[in-house]
């Protein structure tokens, strides 16, 4: 756990909502028995995904993973959430820092950990798969992320 749990903080994101929730399920542990690192990318994916769909008002294909940290390993039972924010947007592409973590229950608590993040970068896409120009979008379009 980390020291934040440890010292009872919760640090759990509760100023936003995450993008998608999912409960991890011994279907998609690795040979450890610990959730395969592809399952999760799995999920951030998803979750980068849905933000770039929406801001872009379509199709979005995704580019490229600039970065990605498994800060800690995640448990078969685990409540697994990923929160998503637009960082970037050019004229085709949004770039999406996405954070994962985990809530267990332990001693009738709620423990939260985060357990990994991932920058995505998406590019809007008409319907034959070519780019195309992002739609004008407000500053405060954003602040719903």
């Amino acid at each position: 756990m980390s020291a934040n749990t440890q010292q009872g903080r919760d640090i759990f994101p509760r100023d936003r909502q995450p993008t998608v929730r999912i409960l991890a399920m011994p279907a998609h542990t690795n040979p450890n028995g610990n959730i395969f690192g592809g399952w999760i990318m799995a999920q951030m994916d998803i979750a980068g995904g849905v933000v770039a769909m929406e801001y872009a008002g379509g199709r979005v294909a995704t580019v490229a993973v600039t970065s990605i940290e498994f800060h800690k390993p995640v448990f078969v039972g685990d409540l697994v959430s990923c929160f998503t924010r637009i960082q970037k947007v050019g004229s085709t592409s949004i770039t999406v820092k996405v954070e994962v973590f985990v809530q267990r229950a332990r001693d009738g608590k709620l423990l939260a950990d985060q357990v990994t993040e991932a920058v995505i970068v998406y590019v809007a896409v008409n319907d034959d798969g070519s780019p195309r120009k992002l739609p004008e979008r407000g500053p405060d379009f954003q602040q719903y992320w």
